[in-house]
C-alpha cells in the first residue's frame, strides 16, 4: 500500500497540542518544526482568536495559515487579516443572550478578532473556570465591557462565536442538549471540561479546511490533523487523516482514523514522527 504524502498538518491547542499547563511540550515544537521546514502547511485550527496562539508558534516554518474561532475565520497570519467569515447575525447573538442570562454561567463574545465580556464576569470568572490556563487566556483577551448585550445591540455586527463556563457539569450537559434544539441555526460544541462554544453552522473547522485547501490548491486527502474536543470531530473527519488524542472522549475517538498518545505525552509528536 502507498505511503499517503501530506502537505498539511493542523492541530487543535487545548487538550491537543498543549498539555494540561498549557504549555507547549518541546517534543511537539521539534517535531512541527521539522515538519515545517521540509514544506508542509502548519495549521493551528482552535476556538481561540489570533491573540489566543502562544507566540512560541509564530517563528515556525510553514505556519501561515489559521482556522480560528472554531472555523468562524480563516486567516493569513503573514498579511494580518481574514480571508473568510462565518459569524452569528447580531440579532441571533442577543437572543442567545437572553436566553443564557437566565442561568448561572459566564458568558462571553469574540468579535472582530477580540473578546468583549460582562465587567462583572470578568471580575468573577475564577467563580467559573478551574483551569487557571483557560483564567489567563480569559483575562488577556477580553475586554470588560458594563454590558455585553448592549454592546453588541448598539454596534449590530456579527460574532464570531458565543462561549459560556460554568462548574456545574450537570447544568453544562444539560445546555449541550437545549441549546442546539432552541437554537438550530447555531453549531454548539466544547473544547474544555468546563465550557460550552457556539458558532454559526457553517462555521466549523471541517468546511474551514477544505475552503483553505482550495485556497492553497490541495486535494484534503492530504491533511493530517489532530484533536480531541467535540469541536475538533468535523476536523478529523473531513482530514486525510484525523488522529485523536488519547485524552479525547470516546465520541471523539471513535470519529478518527486512529488515536494518539495523550496531549500530555506530546502525542502530536510522536504521530508526526512516525509519518515524516
Amino acid at each position: 500500500m502507498e505511503k499517503t504524502v501530506f502537505k498539511l498538518i493542523a492541530f487543535d491547542l487545548d487538550g491537543t497540542l498543549l498539555d494540561d499547563d498549557k504549555r507547549v511540550p518541546e517534543e511537539n515544537l521539534s517535531a512541527l518544526r521539522a515538519a515545517g521546514e521540509r514544506g508542509l502547511w502548519l495549521v493551528p485550527a482552535t476556538g481561540r482568536i489570533p491573540a489566543g496562539l502562544p507566540e512560541v508558534l509564530r517563528a515556525l516554518p510553514g505556519l501561515r495559515w489559521g482556522i480560528l474561532v472554531n472555523g468562524a475565520l480563516l486567516y493569513d497570519f503573514a498579511e494580518g487579516r481574514a480571508v473568510g467569515r462565518e459569524e452569528i447575525p447580531a440579532p441571533l447573538a442577543l437572543e442567545v443572550i437572553d436566553y443564557l442570562s437566565g442561568f448561572p454561567v459566564l458568558y462571553d463574545c469574540y468579535q472582530d478578532e477580540w473578546g468583549f465580556i460582562d465587567s462583572a464576569f470578568y471580575d468573577s470568572a475564577a467563580d467559573y473556570i478551574a483551569d487557571p490556563g483557560i483564567l489567563e487566556l480569559l483575562r488577556r483577551v477580553r475586554t470588560p465591557v458594563p454590558s455585553l448585550r448592549q454592546l453588541l445591540a448598539e454596534k449590530g455586527a456579527g460574532v464570531q462565536k458565543l462561549q459560556l463556563h460554568t462548574k456545574d457539569e450537570a447544568l453544562r450537559q444539560r445546555l449541550l442538549l437545549e441549546l442546539p434544539e432552541r437554537f438550530p441555526a447555531l453549531a454548539v460544541t466544547s473544547s474544555v471540561p468546563t465550557n460550552i462554544e457556539i458558532n454559526a453552522a457553517a462555521a466549523n473547522k471541517g468546511d474551514a479546511l477544505r475552503r483553505l485547501c482550495a485556497l492553497l490548491s490541495l486535494d484534503v486527502r492530504e491533511t493530517l490533523a489532530f484533536g480531541d474536543g467535540t469541536n475538533d470531530l468535523s476536523l478529523l473527519r473531513a482530514a486525510g487523516c484525523g488522529a485523536a488524542m488519547g485524552n479525547a472522549s470516546p465520541a471523539v475517538k471513535a470519529g478518527a482514523d486512529l488515536v494518539a498518545p495523550s496531549n500530555n505525552e506530546a502525542g502530536l509528536a510522536q504521530v508526526i514522527r512516525s509519518i515524516l
